[in-house]
This record gives C-alpha cells, structure tokens and sequence, in this order.
C-alpha cells in the first residue's frame, strides 16, 4: 500500500512539474520558454505545415486525378478498337486485296484514250450485226472527272422490236463498260420500231490528264475539308 502511494505521489509530481513549465508564459518572449513548450509549439507548428501541405497536394493532384482517369477511359476505348482491328487483321488483309483486284477488273473495262475510236467502232458494229439502221450516231462533249472521263452517244436506231432487244444485250455484254441511258422506244412504220437512248462509256485517265485536274481544282480553303 506504501509502495502505490509512493507511486501516486511521484507521477503527480512529474505532472505538476510539466504543467508548471506552460504557467506564466510570456508571449512576447518564446526565447525565455522553458524547453518543453518550446518543443510543443515546434512539433505543433510542423504538424500544422504538414497538414496545410497535404490538402493543397491533394487539391493539386484531384484536378490530376481526374484527367488521368478520363485518360485511361479514352486508352481503354482506343485498346477496344485496336484489339478488334488486330484480332481482324488478317480477315481486313484479305477484303482489301479482293477490293483491290475487283478495282482492277472495273479499270480493264474501261478503255484508254487510244482505245475510245475502237470502242465506238464495237458499238456501230453491235447495231449493224442486229440489222439495225442508225439515223443518228453523234458523240457528245466529254466529261472529265477526278480518275475518269465520260462520253455521251447520242443515238437513234430503227429495226424490228426483237433486234432492238438484242442489241441493247449486246451493248451490255461489251468487254468494255457501255450504258445505254434515256431510252425511248416508238413505233416508226409498220413493224420497225426506233429507239433514242444516249450510250455512255467511260474511260480511266492517263497521268497528264489527272495531273492537270489536281492542278485545275482550286485548293480547299483554310477550316473547310
């Protein structure tokens, strides 16, 4: 029993000394502080500016956070898509190469210029070998486009309705590109139908020509595509 108030009495004692030290404190004067209070107010003050550098850290590093986060979304869409690409890589190889030779067979069909006046030969030919009359066999103006050049035929034929008919398929089936466009078919004299249509092929440019038509188109304004 001696023991523990012996104890009680010491702890009180260490006590009343620490609290004596923060009694009668001149504010004017932290030099002339005991130690204790002195350290108190340096561990406060360290506390409090590393409190005060945390939040403003974390008010900086939020508005990064976010970003980052729209980010990774934004990562995460283009991975999806670049997966997808990677995954049909070899299926997108092999549509392109089919594209590819398709576009070369459409280009074969289409004459050069060298081979327009043998094409418009093909067509009169058709006509003859059905028995056809033509009345009127007139090419127009050419219409040049980006990678290829269009020529209108103003045509006008008399035959037999069947005849007609098979020219018509016969203009389709010509190892070039011919259409037969606008047609009118009427009655002429008994059994002898006529038929206006204009026939249009086309051809594919050669270099000089496409070069003169990069060089004839006005370039695009500045903002518009």
């Amino acid at each position: 029993m001696a023991k523990n108030l012996s104890l009680n009495i010491n702890v009180k004692e260490q006590f009343d000394k620490v609290f004596a030290q923060f009694r009668h404190l001149d504010s004017k004067d932290p030099s002339s502080w005991p130690l204790l209070p002195r350290f108190a107010v340096f561990v406060g003050l360290a506390v409090a500016c590393v409190v005060a550098l945390w939040f403003l850290w974390l008010s900086n590093t939020d508005a990064e956070l976010t970003q980052a986060q729209a980010s990774e979304l934004k990562l995460r869409e283009e991975y999806k898509i670049k997966l997808a690409k990677a995954v049909n890589l070899e299926s997108l190889k092999k549509q392109r190469e089919q594209v590819q030779q398709y576009v070369t067979q459409l280009e074969k069909q289409l004459p050069s210029k060298a081979e327009m006046d043998a094409l418009l030969s093909d067509i009169n030919q058709s006509g003859l070998g059905r028995s056809l009359q033509f009345e009127l066999f007139r090419p127009g103006q050419v219409v040049v486009n980006d990678y290829y050049a269009e020529l209108p035929i103003a045509l006008r034929v008399t035959g037999r309705y069947h005849d007609i008919g098979a020219f018509a398929a016969d203009i389709a089936n010509l190892s070039r590109i011919v259409t037969l466009n606008n047609m009118v078919i009427g009655t002429a004299k008994e059994g002898v139908m006529t038929m206006d249509a204009t026939a249009k092929t086309f051809r594919y440019l050669d270099g000089n020509e496409i070069n003169a038509q990069r060089k004839a188109k006005p370039p695009s304004k500045p903002g518009k595509a």
